[in-house]
């Protein structure tokens, strides 16, 4: 979606998070109409009421959307993974995305694209194998999540609606995320390696990140699964030598893994597994990566 593209209704869910609040701010910029979807009473003519626990979307608020953006979903790694907080973290994102689903297909005219955000942990662990988008699911909490998740959107597939999945990976942001913890320790001199060290991390600049989902709304090939991940996947001793190398700070601390799964719990395993992906589709359609190395997403980030 460029400048010179022509102006667009886009709805937008999660749009109060790190990338949601990133998106809907370039979307305005460029000028194109943006309708917030709320979990309460809309109080303004850009927002519309939703309540993905109930399935219930005010579909009213969506008749002439050219698109829609899911990013909604509950933070795999806000809390230690007790089974309640693991059953909010499906729930929101399979009820969330039937929602939506159901809402469009509700819709006389339904928007032309669904764009839902899901994630690499499809993957699983592949260790120092690269994967792109042809890859089958992992085994494991996230992957089985991730499966859900993207099979509830069949119902705006069903009533014609074009579907792609964000498979995001990790997004360097200072603002939040997993990387807005991990700058102010590396600021502070406390960042290191987790583990070994040698377990890739696929990471995305949070500027490539909402340009590779604007770029998915106007690629009328791109459905199905599209990995939102840089070319280059570097391991997790690199991200913390990259992190020294901006920030100027010593890098010399260790996590040990047995501390990880003391701190974190089950959700230790993702943070200690190793995922290599692959944009193929992204690279395929032409999309330019502006912070492709982990020195310039990490930079961006910074400064």
């Amino acid at each position: 979606m460029q400048r010179s593209a022509s102006r667009k209704r886009v709805a937008v869910t999660g749009a109060s998070g790190l990338i949601g609040s990133a998106l809907v701010r370039s979307l305005r910029a460029d000028g194109h109409d943006v309708l917030r979807l709320v979990r309460r009473p809309a109080r303004t003519a850009d927002e519309v009421e939703w309540d993905p626990g109930r399935l219930y979307v005010d579909a009213a608020g969506l008749v002439g959307v050219d698109a829609v953006v899911h990013l909604a979903g509950a933070g795999v790694g806000e809390r230690r993974w007790s089974e309640a907080y693991k059953k909010e973290i499906r729930d929101s994102r399979v009820l969330g995305t039937t929602a939506v689903a159901q809402a469009l297909a509700s819709l006389a005219e339904p928007p032309e694209v669904l764009v839902c955000g899901t994630a690499i942990g499809w993957y699983g662990d592949t260790g120092s194998r690269a994967v792109d988008e042809d890859a089958p699911a992992g085994t494991g909490f996230l992957p089985s999540v991730c499966v859900e998740w993207e099979a509830a959107a069949a119902p705006a597939e069903e009533a014609g609606v074009r579907v792609a999945h964000a498979r995001t990976g990790l997004v360097v942001a200072r603002e939040g995320g997993a990387w807005g913890r991990l700058f102010p320790l590396f600021r502070a001199g406390l960042g290191g390696r987790m583990g070994d060290g040698r377990q890739y991390w696929s990471f995305i600049s949070l500027h490539d990140e909402v340009a590779a989902l604007r770029h998915m709304v106007d690629t009328p090939s791109l459905s199905g699964p599209v990995n939102l991940t840089a070319p280059e996947p570097v391991t997790n001793r690199e991200v913390t030598a990259a992190m020294g190398r901006v920030l100027r700070r010593p890098t010399l601390l260790t996590v040990p893994a047995p501390a990880l799964r003391i701190a974190l719990g089950e959700f230790a395993q993702d943070v200690l597994g190793s995922q290599r992906v692959l944009p193929g589709r992204l690279l395929e359609t032409g999309f330019d990566f502006a912070f492709p190395t982990i020195d310039e997403a990490v930079r961006a980030a910074a400064h």
